[in-house]
């Protein structure tokens, strides 16, 4: 390799085990029946594994294609099957399920160990049971690493009465304490084996359940174990879950269910979790068998073992148990291990769960009459930090059974209760075969933050405010919070300043701030309270690579979520957020008293000096006595870089110094007294002094006793407050930030702008108050992105990755952050530090440029008003040259020749250029000698790589995005819609170009030719779902689903209202000049399984368009590539973190999302080294500008390369940076008429400028002595650093890249991963295979071959009626069909009609794109996504005919039903869940009720709500009717206000749109609730609310106003106007007539 390897393993995978090895979701549920005798049946046991195989598609298979990621259930223990092994004095024996090494003599070994351990602790050993299996049911990876099972069985102690109860519970702490010594004791007698056969792992230990689970796939867990079909085996319940993991080669222990939990999801916040839990552990490593009264060694006696459970610090002594958690097991490992040991304490375990897990429970109305329950939430917040992040929680102690939902309902999760007593829980419904509609007496489904339970004794089921205000009644936690808890309210900033302007601007260099930083941010942030948007991506150089100073919260990149777990949406659902802190000693977790609430609580963790006098209030004894102390950050300059050494170690040694003195909060300050004291002194950087002290505490024990303030004037954006908390900080006060607010509050310049209306005027105080909100929103989407709700959970969570920091500071202050370059030291900080300092008083404030170039003075970035203009030059663009200015008098249309000596300059002055990026420390080192250039491949098959990135019509001009398309396609490249979908005109090849390149189709373009393509290659479908239609969908090659983008991943896009022209907004289905957010990726893309799904909905839509998924670079891209393919795309795309945008969040593009470099060799090494490689086309963009940067793509693993921005250059955009402000000065990313007509590209340009790249790859390819990108794609050993180029900045001499590049796997002699391989192990070209549906789509498959439908569809005309059954298993039932129709008659086209009657239980995405002329009638019940992206016809969906409960009070579809839908009629006789019709933009939809944030994101279209409906009705609704029935009067509390407005029925064409959809709903589903509101109506519809947004407050329905627009619809399909829905004429029965005439 030519990289340098050394003994020591790449880093290429360092990282937490949950983050960078194994990540995964799966399906869950639970069956439990107590009603049949003391040990169950068998029948709850065979309905499980039912249900479990049912559930096989959500679950995954490793790299062979047979062994599963794993499967398992959680049963009572069968104690008729172990009938040997019980007594008349030991009736209930603890039962040990393990897997033992393959090797007999190890196994042996291990197996008198465990006995001697089992004796030593007083369980008398009964014997051993080998478990019979069957192996040749296992797929060739589960075979190779099968350990060998066995179970073994222990008696109670003597000395522990376990004939009750309590006496259960003491029995069963002692097995757990044991099955915790096992591992200690192995490793002291030498019996762990680090190779394919030293598996010892303890599934369960316990006198109540027992664990079965394995590599398998569902349907096999039975046939592998045989105990599970046995009669004899019978239980009261069952847990099941399926497991879809990202790795293929996964392991035995990690399938679930764990001990205690089956946990379907991702906890974000694990890194967090696991430190404080450590915290916590005050005696880590200490070897004393006693701590305090509390023998750790006695783990029998009753209170013993009590006191051992519930004391912190007897829970980590290495040389006695096995550690509660470890950053070595999984997310769901650990999770499984607190909440077993809070089990094992006096928490019941929904008490545990409830604390672990906790709902948003602030101004929640379910809770309003509940107060205790929101006490309950206060008081163990601040004891515990949330384990935050999507997860569906499936638990059994052996005592309950239950389930709950995190609180965002972000996971699926139904119920139905039978009239036997049988409760059934399930991610999806329709999992039980023979469980029979009459039979079920209620059918449910958990919202977010809700929880069911069982308890296996009484069997009494309680709802989700039965069992907490049960738990929340145990103690009086409101007493003691009014008793204890002290309250910091938000206070109003004071004016006083505390340094004159001279000092403060002194001060303000000395902490890195640039003129930039006030000029940009602080004015949005205290002018508007909001952060500043910018565009164009983040150009700059990577701070370590930089050759100006950087504050250190710019090496750290903030990870997002992208597939294996959502982002949340903090604009629209920030009701399940807050930004809450705690001061003070925490008790422990594991017990609960009054102590507990004695805590200092902060309503926003940003602090200004008003409140940290009131903090400072509370040491007095009378007033909290919580003593406080306060610790400089300063030392003398004149101890040089050096000094930064000797000072940490003081100030660590002082925090524990203090805190063991009883502080109980520490504030770091770096406050410099006055002028002298600036002079004389440097600081620690800030974060770096949190990092270092917060990780003091922790080893010594005491971070729990005390709570960091960072008093810092190093902090004003919001990235640097997220860095602050993220590594430790309980709040910050950032007083220098807001003595700069208080300054440019003063100036002259800010008084005018807003005298002049260009600013709000505003109160000094209020400025303040302006900037803590930026800071506060800023957080909450940093928070968001990452999926994490709670700053509590966020704090200490480290949830960044490091880039160029060396491995003294990452061990110094940052523990566990991944840093896999180098670079610099605690010196090279110390240092930078110093360079910020300015060299005089009374200077000026540096215009560092880090955001917008400052020519010569400023940072360098590498797009530039400069390279445009000799980019231009070289592709023979002139600027001044457009429709506006003279083009059409010109030849060629004032295209010149292109110029290969310019492209030659272009190119060199990007190599001359300071350093950028990572790839600039790489150079080239063939293996072999040069060739002439004549041998290499032509351009033009090095351009049929080239792509465009995924700019969409909206932020570009049509002109630019038609422009783009038309080059790539020219050039058998890849061209790309963006997301805001494509005309239809676009469609169609040109045909009617003339001899001066002008069409009447595209009058606006010059310089085509007859057969260009204005249709993108790839059609992007994103979170806004705008422009996705079935037309646009089967009309692509290749369909691209946005996971994240590279400038603001975890983000939606965003599009401003002036950019939203009448043009755009028809493309949009939105309203002209309304600003468009698209929600965050996680309607339905919120885990690997759903990520699944959708490429199952867009491979059945368009069975010949291969799908590719876009990630953004970021640790851990590796495992989440590997899920991707197992979830059959096929391309991954990875874009880098500089990527460009056309608005974001300014910390978004600087500071979230890694280097391509890194993402794409990682994802690429992952995918090799799991065998998934060949199944894959990966894909990067993300900056690149040159054939060279094509070159170190492809060989780090690239097949294919994007183009963005410099693609943009090639056009036209002279890079002014103005493309949020919609004032392009050249038309490429405006909408106004004016500047588009100054649009100087044509496709020539853009194709010049490819040819240049691909020549240029092919020089390149000649000297590296290879002849086609294939030949050297994977081939990182053609790759080295560049000790030259690493020479060129002071501070990159501690970057080190060849640790990285060298665990790149060596494809030199196994190029097989460039092909496909198809059935009989033929590889074939990847662009020839398209991942196909299985039998999922059978159905779909089914119908589009009916005879008659065929006709139908080929003749535009008839009708045809057919009836199927469905299953759960059949997905997406209803999209081919649309395919077919779509691409023969597009959205509008088809005059058939087809009518599918299906029965049963429908799969994922029932009816996903419906169009016109298609009728989907499901009778019996949906699962989410039901009607996904509708365009029109009808969905209706209605209970069996069978079914005994109420439809009106139960769940008839799951979760984000609608989503996207673009027109038709939905009808559901029953209830709908989370995130209904959210961005339905043409739907008329009514349903029976339904859960949190319906209507969200809605553009257009009518809903009816005809029952109960969660909170955050119409978030972010800018378009569209709704109108919710409200019985209770308890709707008011339910929406959300910001946006839309909401009224009684008020007027005439309102009442009679309202009761026409009710008449409909009736006549089409039978609906008793329709049938009651309609009988009684006069007096049921001022039941009714109107929610409607301003755009639509002028429409008949909504005003009264004479001047109110007269268009009235009651259904997609009927005329505008038009009220009846009845067919017309002799097809109208005599009811109709007769109801017409009514």
């Amino acid at each position: 390799m030519a990289f340098k390897s050394s003994e020591e393993q790449s880093n290429i995978f360092d990282g937490p085990m949950a983050l960078t090895k194994e990540r995964d979701a799966c399906g869950v549920g639970f069956v439990s029946n107590t009603q049949n005798g003391e040990f169950g049946t068998h029948k709850v046991v065979q309905q499980g594994l039912s249900a479990l195989t049912c559930m096989e598609h959500r679950g995954g298979c490793g790299g062979d294609g047979i062994s599963g990621d794993g499967a398992g259930i959680m049963t009572e223990i069968p104690w008729k099957l172990f009938e040997d092994f019980r007594s008349d004095s030991c009736q209930k024996p603890g039962v040990g399920m393990v897997f033992l090494p393959g090797d007999e003599s190890r196994r042996d070994g291990i197996k008198t160990l465990i006995e001697s351990v089992c004796k030593a602790n007083e369980l008398d050993f009964l014997g051993w049971r080998e478990v019979p299996v069957d192996p040749s049911v296992l797929g060739p990876q589960a075979l190779d690493a099968m350990p060998s099972v066995w179970q073994f069985f222990v008696k109670a102690p003597q000395r522990l009465d376990d004939s009750d109860d309590s006496g259960r519970d003491g029995f069963e702490r002692t097995l757990y304490l044991v099955r915790r010594r096992f591992s200690v004791e192995l490793k002291n007698a030498g019996l762990e084996w680090d190779d394919d056969d030293g598996v010892v792992y303890v599934a369960s230990f316990s006198s109540r359940t027992i664990v079965y689970k394995g590599m398998v796939q569902s349907a096999v867990l039975s046939q592998f174990y045989k105990d599970l079909v046995n009669p004899d085996y019978t239980s009261k319940f069952i847990i099941y879950h399926r497991r879809f993991s990202t790795n293929t080669t996964p392991k035995w222990p990690l399938a679930q269910p764990m001990r205690t939990v089956g946990h379907n999801g991702e906890i974000n916040t694990l890194l967090g979790n696991v430190n404080w839990i450590k915290a916590r552990e005050a005696s880590k490593g200490n070897d004393q068998d006693c701590v305090g009264d509390t023998c750790v060694s006695d783990l029998v006696d009753y209170e013993s073992t009590e006191n051992i459970i519930q004391m912190c610090n007897t829970q980590d002594i290495p040389s006695v148990l096995e550690p509660v958690v470890s950053l070595d097991r999984s997310d769901s490992a650990n999770l499984d291990g607190v909440f077993e040991l809070m089990c094992q304490s006096r928490h019941t375990a929904p008490c545990a769960l409830m604390a672990m897990v906790p709902t948003a429970y602030m101004e929640n109305p379910d809770l309003k009459e509940n107060p205790e329950i929101t006490d309950f939430y206060k008081f163990h917040g601040g004891l515990l930090e949330a384990w935050d992040g999507p997860a569906l929680l499936v638990y059994s102690d052996g005592k309950s059974i239950g389930a709950s939902l995190d609180r965002n309902g972000l996971r699926p999760a139904r119920y139905s209760k039978t009239k036997d007593g049988t409760v059934f829980m399930m991610s999806e419904t329709g999992v039980i075969p023979d469980l029979l509609e009459s039979d079920i007496v209620e059918k449910g489904r958990l919202g977010p933050g809700q929880m069911i339970n069982v308890d296996l004794v009484s069997g009494e089921f309680k709802d989700n405010i039965a069992i907490k205000s049960e738990i929340a009644s145990h103690h009086p936690y409101g007493e003691w919070i009014a008793a204890q808890r002290k309250d910091v309210r938000k206070i109003p900033g004071v004016d006083e300043r505390m340094y004159d302007d001279e000092t403060t601007t002194f001060a303000q260099s000395t902490f890195g701030w640039g003129l930039e930083d006030i000029g940009m941010q602080i004015q949005d942030m205290a002018g508007a309270a909001k952060e500043t948007t910018y565009s164009m991506g983040d150009d700059a150089p990577i701070a370590c690579l930089s050759e100006r100073p950087h504050t250190l919260y710019n090496y750290f990149k903030q990870r997002f979520a992208q597939v294996t777990n959502p982002p949340i949406d903090p604009l629209r659902e920030g009701v399940v957020m807050s930004l809450g802190m705690t001061l003070g000693k925490k008790e422990s977790i594991y017990k609960v008293s009054e102590e507990g609430a004695r805590l200092i609580h902060l309503e926003s963790p940003v602090l200004n000096s008003a409140e940290m006098e009131r903090i400072a209030s509370f040491a007095e004894d009378e007033n909290g006595g919580f003593k406080q102390s306060t610790l400089s950050t300063r030392y003398p300059l004149s101890s040089g870089p050096e000094g930064i050494n000797t000072a940490l170690d003081s100030l660590c040694n002082a925090a524990v110094e203090q805190v063991k003195a009883g502080a109980e909060v520490l504030i770091l300050s770096d406050v410099g007294a006055d002028q002298a004291d600036l002079d004389e002194t440097t600081y620690i950087s800030p974060l770096l002094a949190v990092g270092a002290v917060h990780h003091r505490l922790i080893e010594e024990g005491l971070r729990m006793d005390t709570g960091l303030v960072s008093e810092t004037g190093s902090a004003w954006s919001t990235h640097h407050f997220a860095c602050l908390v993220g590594y430790g900080a309980n709040a910050v006060h950032p007083y220098l930030a807001l003595e700069t607010v208080k300054q440019w509050h003063g100036q002259k310049r800010t008084q005018k702008m807003m005298e002049n209306g260009k600013l709000t005027t505003t109160t000094l105080a209020e400025a303040q108050e302006n900037y803590r909100t930026a800071v506060e929103n800023g957080l909450l989407k940093i928070l968001s992105k990452i999926g994490i709700s709670l700053l509590t959970s966020y704090s200490g969570a480290q949830i960044f990755e490091a880039i160029g920091l060396g491995d003294d500071v990452i061990d110094r202050s940052f523990k566990g952050t991944t840093s896999r370059i180098g670079g610099l030291d605690l010196e090279d900080l110390a240092s930078e530090t110093i360079m910020m300092r300015p060299e005089s008083h009374g200077k000026k404030l540096v215009n560092y440029g880090y955001y917008k170039p400052v020519p010569k003075l400023g940072e360098y970035h590498a797009n530039s008003a400069d390279l445009a203009k000799l980019l231009h030059d070289a592709i023979g663009l002139d600027k001044g040259v457009s429709a506006a200015k003279g083009r059409d008098e010109l030849e060629n249309d004032g295209v010149k020749p292109k110029n290969f000596a310019n492209y030659e300059i272009f190119r060199k002055s990007l190599e001359s250029a300071p350093l950028a990026n990572i790839r600039d420390l790489l150079d080239f080192d063939s293996d072999r000698k040069s060739i002439s250039i004549d041998e290499v491949e032509p351009a033009s098959e090095i351009m049929q790589r080239f792509c465009t990135g995924a700019m969409s019509l909206g932020a570009l001009s049509r002109e630019a995005h038609e422009t783009l398309a038309i080059a790539v396609n020219r050039i058998g490249g890849k061209s790309n819609s963006g997301e805001g979908g494509e005309d239809t005109i676009r469609i169609k090849p040109l045909t009617d170009v003339d001899d001066r390149g002008r069409s009447a189709t595209f009058p606006h373009l010059a310089g085509l030719k007859n057969g260009d393509s204005a249709n993108s290659f790839v059609h992007q479908v994103a979170s806004g779902r705008f422009g996705v239609t079935p037309e646009f969908l089967v009309t692509a090659k290749q369909l691209e689903i946005k996971m994240a983008q590279g400038a603001k991943p975890g983000e939606g896009g965003q599009l401003p209202g002036p950019k939203v022209s009448e043009y755009i907004a028809g493309l949009r289905a939105s309203k002209e000049g309304v600003t468009l957010i698209s929600p965050p990726p996680h309607h339905d893309i919120y885990s690997i399984e759903d990520l699944a799904q959708l490429i199952h909905d867009l491979h059945a839509i368009n069975e010949k368009a291969g799908v590719s998924v876009k990630l953004v670079s970021s640790i851990g891209i590796g495992t989440v590539a590997c899920g991707v393919a197992k979830a059959n795309a096929d391309v991954i795309q990875i874009s880098g973190g500089d990527g460009g945008t056309g608005a974001s969040p300014l910390s978004s593009i600087k500071h979230a999302g890694g280097p391509w470099e890194l993402g794409l060799t990682e994802a690429h090494s992952a995918l090799f080294s799991n065998g998934l490689r060949d199944r894959v086309v990966l894909r990067v963009d993300g900056g690149i500008r040159t054939g060279r940067d094509v070159v170190v793509a492809s060989l780090l693993g690239a097949e294919q390369v994007g183009f963005g921005t410099i693609a943009m250059i090639a056009e036209g955009c002279v890079m002014a940076r103005v493309c949020h402000l919609n004032t392009c000065p050249v038309g490429v990313t405006s909408q106004k008429e004016q500047l588009r007509k100054r649009f100087p590209g044509t496709p020539e340009h853009v194709v010049n400028f490819f040819e240049f790249v691909a020549e240029e790859v092919r020089e390149l390819l000649a000297h590296l002595g290879y002849k086609s990108l294939d030949d050297v794609i994977g081939r990182a050993d053609l790759l080295k650093a560049s000790p030259e180029q690493n020479g060129r900045v002071a501070k990159t001499k501690g970057v080190n890249v060849d640790k990285f590049f060298s665990g790149v796997p060596n494809s030199e002699k196994d190029r097989s991963f460039l092909k496909a391989t198809i059935e009989g192990g033929i590889q074939v070209p990847k662009e020839e295979v398209v991942h196909v549906n299985n039998f999922s789509s059978d159905l779909d498959r089914e119908l589009c071959s009916n005879a008659d439908i065929e006709k139908i569809i080929k003749d535009n005309s008839g009708e045809a009626v057919v009836t199927v059954p469905i299953k759960n298993t059949d997905r997406s039932s209803g999209a081919m069909l649309s395919g077919d129709i779509a691409r023969a008659h597009g959205n509008k086209g088809f005059k058939g009609q087809i009518n599918v009657q299906f029965e049963g239980s429908a799969g994922q995405s029932f009816g996903a794109f419906t169009l016109p002329g298609l009728s989907l009638r499901l009778v019996g019940e949906g699962n989410d996504y039901v009607g996904k992206g509708m365009h029109g016809g009808d969905i209706i969906v209605v209970p069996s005919p069978e079914a005994s409960f109420v439809s009106a009070d139960s769940s008839i579809i799951g979760n984000a039903c609608l989503y996207g839908a673009t027109g038709g009629d939905f009808h559901a006789n029953g209830r709908a869940g989370e995130r209904f019709c959210v961005r339905n933009s043409g739907a008329f939809a009514v349903a029976e009720g339904a859960g949190d944030h319906c209507c969200e994101y809605m553009t257009g279209g009518v809903v009816v709500i005809l029952g109960s409906v969660g909170r955050n009705v119409g978030a972010g609704m800018t378009g569209g009717i709704g109108y919710f029935y409200d019985a209770d009067n308890s709707f008011d509390d339910k929406v959300n206000l910001e946006i839309v407005k909401v009224q009684k029925l008020a007027t005439a064409e309102g009442e009679m749109q309202l009761k026409h959809m009710i008449e409909r709903h009736f006549e089409l589903t039978g609906s008793e609730r329709a049938d009651e509101i309609l009988g009684n109506w006069d007096e049921e519809k001022n039941k009714f609310w109107q929610v409607y947004p301003p755009s639509e407050s002028k429409t008949a329905v909504v005003s009264p106003a004479e001047d109110a627009t007269q268009v009235l619809r009651v259904s997609a399909s009927a005329p505008e106007g038009d009220m009846c829905f009845l067919p017309v004429g002799s097809d109208m029965t005599p009811e109709q007539t007769q109801r017409c005439a009514d």
